[in-house]
């Protein structure tokens, strides 16, 4: 049995974000039962709560047989894949793949929370959310993120 997942997509460090993104959304297509149903465009937003260059993100949905923690696993393995590091909270990135959405599970865990606890509060994640499943909007629920500067640059294809 698969589950309907959305997964957010960012990176600011390296030469070319875009094919880092594509390259991250065919891996994430590979994974064992998972198939990729939507892959939103790529916005480029101002780093939120950190500093940096800005990001380039998207939002794919999943489909997936892959239970909540093995996805979370898979998803850190493909950021390593990609030279991720995590030397302070929010330092720039190669990749940063965020399970937003598992279905309609909620979890809190140490390891694990769903939804994912800022998703309400983020432009670069509700804008490319909203693009691919507008059915989603009552999800935005922070104040402020319709301010937050980003902008839509267009398809990434697989």
């Amino acid at each position: 049995m698969s589950s309907r997942v959305y997964i957010g997509l960012g990176a600011n460090l390296g030469a070319d974000l875009g094919a880092t993104l594509t390259q991250a959304a065919l891996q994430l297509a590979a994974l064992p039962g998972t198939q990729v149903v939507a892959l939103s465009s790529s916005w480029r937003s101002a780093p939120v709560d950190a500093g940096g260059p800005d990001f380039l993100n998207a939002v794919a949905a999943l489909d997936t047989a892959l239970r909540p923690v093995e996805l979370l696993e898979a998803l850190q393995a493909i950021e390593r894949a990609h030279g991720r590091e995590r030397p302070f909270r929010n330092a720039p990135r190669t990749l940063d793949l965020d399970l937003l959405l598992y279905a309609d599970l909620v979890l809190d865990t140490p390891r694990l929370t769903l939804p994912h606890p800022r998703l309400g509060e983020r432009a670069f994640v509700l804008r490319p959310l909203l693009e691919i499943a507008p059915e989603l909007a009552h999800l935005a629920t922070g104040e402020g993120w319709q301010a937050q500067r980003i902008e839509r640059l267009g398809p990434l294809s697989l």
